[in-house]
């Protein structure tokens, strides 16, 4: 399955990506804040949640990593920590609006590392995975570096509701529905999944030994 790059398509990709290059990076922040980290501790922080999952997507895919191709995502990345970083000292931020933040990530990154793919030329299922890890390895590096356990492995439906929505946001444009209609619903449907997921604990059946 393939998608020609159209201007349209190239824009719809841009504005999703800053979207999420954005929440993603002040989800960063956040968790860097619980760690009392400085500033340039939460720079580091908001850059890797930010860029570090589309930078291992397009090194996979052999293309021009997107930050590097256009620093306009790096300058947001680094305008948001900044921003984030300031209003904590300002008004009070309460710990939910991290999840809220993760969760927004996910979902926008999700849409644009699929699209991304299908753009060059991947298989379905392999664009569908690549909008997982598009979504979901810039939070391992930012919980790595936290020195705490990614929140992919044990949290409620975090990379399943990726990835069942990267193959929606895929059946959706194989049947011909407008790419950014189908990226809008997609990404408000991981969002929402993810918050609910999280408000009522639904998780996938855990690893344990047979005692």
């Amino acid at each position: 399955m393939n998608l020609n790059p159209t201007p349209e398509l190239l824009a719809s990709l841009y504005w999703i990506t800053l979207l999420a290059v954005v929440v993603s990076s002040a989800s960063g922040v956040l968790k860097a804040g619980f760690k009392q980290f400085d500033l340039f501790g939460v720079i580091i922080i908001a850059i890797a949640t930010g860029l570090g999952g589309g930078s291992l997507r397009d090194m996979l895919l052999d293309r021009n990593v997107f930050w590097i191709h256009d620093q306009t995502f790096f300058i947001a990345s680094l305008a948001s920590a900044i921003v984030i970083f300031i209003s904590a000292r300002l008004i009070k931020i309460p710990p939910k609006y991290f999840l809220v933040a993760d969760a927004a990530g996910l979902a926008t990154f999700a849409v644009a590392g699929t699209l991304v793919s299908l753009m060059a030329g991947a298989s379905a299922l392999v664009a569908s995975f690549m909008g997982v890890m598009t979504g979901a390895m810039g939070g391992i590096f930012r919980d790595i570096l936290c020195n705490e356990q990614p929140v992919v492995f044990s949290s409620p439906l975090y990379a399943t509701v990726s990835w069942a929505g990267s193959l929606a946001f895929i059946g959706l444009v194989y049947f011909n529905l407008d790419v950014t209609i189908s990226a809008i619903f997609t990404g408000i449907g991981i969002f929402v999944s993810r918050l609910l997921a999280i408000r009522f604990n639904i998780c996938l059946p855990k690893f344990r030994f047979k005692t």
